[in-house]
């Protein structure tokens, strides 16, 4: 067979020849855009043509620093299909963060909304290897700021040669993109994407049995284009020449759901906070959402309660996805098998609750303390991981010798995997609660809690108890706050039906908001150091 390079230089080519009149709508600061993928496409050779008369070469790190808009999918394309490397920044990192990956990543440009500068205005100077600043807004004037060389977009484009051509020698493992972990403890890690990962990985998008992207959908990415590239759905949408919704920046859960309706948006994408805001707001709104075939939810686990009032209260069907930055990032997702329809409902959603099944093109085992766990739902280990669109090794890092063994990923996250192979996390190793030798889910705690009627959000982890080693202890947001009364011996109450009493938090504590990471994870990390010595008074 022909060695055909599998480049994103072809997955533009085809959106091109075969998609030109399709469309890509961006809510922008300055209201909605609407363009064609045959302006997207010329526009992207324009921007590639400026980087390179700014001295942009093969190999060189451009960053962004922007909301999820068509200047930002144009940059998903112009950077790496001219031999240099997209690195998106998570804009919701620390400045300390940011100023590590900055550097560590040795970005030549960095590409920003107008309305982030403030924040590098305060680091410019922390900023080693960064030569120019390019906004990214449909003005003509620049702003004013202390950033310098500072370049306009539309300018820059403006002067560009739009018959530029892509270089043709690129190779499909030559690096496209980049990404970093939102660290938890020390340094972001960087994560390296090659050409032929991406590639693969939107195949994978594709297929009918894993998301079942196809031309006919209308696409919205809630999930931002600075984490993990949005999970792979815009490269996925221009390949497959799916129109798409780009909601911009800081969208409401009310803007989420009007774009859902006004665009018929067909698959969206989000995290579990984001579905759960979206059906508090939809109470209200009571939005058209009938166009939606699938709502995707990835990012952490979602609890039973919600995937069951997407599909009963909105009539919306629900898939449950599992990832992670360093697999690009799709592995599993949870559709039933098809002799598996014929169920009870309950036992459906069961199912549907888990993080589902492989998808295909990777290799997975779950490895416990004696090596390999049986089938059986019950016996606990960690992921690992291998595949054409999995990581071996963080870049310029020296960790990568604690989770990259003999060309396996070992994920950190800890799960069990029933007869029929569906996967269903139980914790993150750092999460699981050791409580008298035995492990405790603070994952199952989680979603039984949410199960609750009047409980928004809940979250539990581990704390240092003088008998027990650690117990756990729950922390809800109420949905009606004027309910607090009685409402902790309820929720205990609520759990000792359905675990064993050991497995039942010592206590529950009663929130406005539960701390986020920037993903929108719960930070579990900040809520162990304010309640680290809740239970042993020192």
């Amino acid at each position: 067979m022909e060695n055909y390079p599998l480049t994103l230089h072809t997955v533009y080519e085809r959106s091109q020849s075969l998609f030109a009149k399709k469309e890509i709508v961006s809510r922008t600061s300055s209201g909605i855009h609407r363009y064609t993928y045959a302006d997207f496409g010329r526009r992207t050779k324009q921007l590639a043509s400026a980087l390179q008369c700014l001295g942009v070469d093969q190999g060189d790190r451009v960053a962004t620093f922007a909301w999820n808009h068509h200047y930002h999918l144009e940059a998903y394309f112009a950077i790496p299909c001219m031999g240099a490397v997209l690195h998106t920044v998570n804009i919701r990192l620390s400045v300390e963060h940011i100023v590590y990956i900055l550097n560590h990543a040795e970005d030549r440009f960095l590409l920003i909304d107008e309305g982030l500068l403030p924040l590098f205005e305060k680091i410019k100077d922390q900023l080693k290897t960064i030569e120019g600043y390019i906004i990214l807004t449909d003005k003509k004037e620049l702003p004013d700021t202390t950033l310098h060389p500072v370049y306009l977009y539309e300018n820059l484009l403006e002067e560009a040669d739009p018959l530029y051509k892509f270089p043709a020698d690129i190779h499909e493992n030559a690096p496209a993109g980049m990404c970093y972990t939102s660290a938890t403890t020390g340094n972001p890690k960087g994560v390296v994407y090659t050409h032929r990962g991406i590639y693969l990985h939107s195949f994978g998008i594709g297929l009918a049995d894993s998301l079942g992207l196809a031309e006919r959908d209308t696409v919205m990415p809630i999930v931002p284009m600075f984490h993990v590239n949005a999970w792979g759905l815009p490269f996925a949408s221009v390949w497959f020449g799916s129109k798409q919704v780009l909601p911009g920046p800081m969208p409401t859960p009310e803007a989420l759901l009007r774009l859902i309706a006004d665009e018929k948006v067909t698959i969206a994408a989000g995290v579990p906070t984001v579905w759960t805001a979206a059906l508090k707001a939809q109470e209200s709104l009571q939005a058209d959402l009938s166009s939606l075939r699938a709502v995707i939810c990835g990012g952490s686990a979602a609890p039973r309660a919600l995937i069951e009032s997407y599909e009963q209260q909105l009539k919306v069907p629900f898939f449950h996805a599992y990832g992670m930055t360093e697999t690009t990032p799709l592995v599993t997702v949870a559709r039933l098998k098809s002799y598996q329809e014929d169920l009870p409902p309950d036992e459906q959603y069961e199912i549907r609750a888990t993080q589902g099944l492989l998808v295909p093109g990777l290799d997975m085992k779950i490895v416990g303390p004696r090596g390999e766990v049986a089938w059986n739902g019950q016996e606990m280990g960690e992921i690992w991981l291998r595949g054409p669109w999995v990581a071996t090794e963080y870049y310029k890092d020296p960790r990568t010798q604690e989770s990259f063994q003999d060309g396996w990923l070992q994920t950190g996250d800890i799960a069990v995997i029933d007869a029929e192979g569906f996967v269903k996390l139980v914790d993150r190793a750092k999460d699981l609660v050791k409580s008298g030798g035995e492990w405790i889910s603070s994952l199952d705690l989680e979603n039984a809690l949410m199960a609750h009627p009047n409980v928004f959000e809940a979250c539990v982890i581990g704390v240092p108890h003088p008998k027990w080693e650690e117990r756990p202890l729950a922390f809800v947001v109420l949905k009606d706050a004027a309910l607090q009364a009685g409402d902790k011996n309820e929720l205990l109450h609520f759990l000792g039906n359905k675990f064993a009493k050991w497995w039942v938090p010592d206590d529950v504590i009663i929130l406005e908001e539960i701390p986020r990471s920037s993903v929108g994870k719960f930070l579990k990390r900040a809520l162990r150091e304010q309640y680290q010595t809740y239970f042993t008074g020192n």
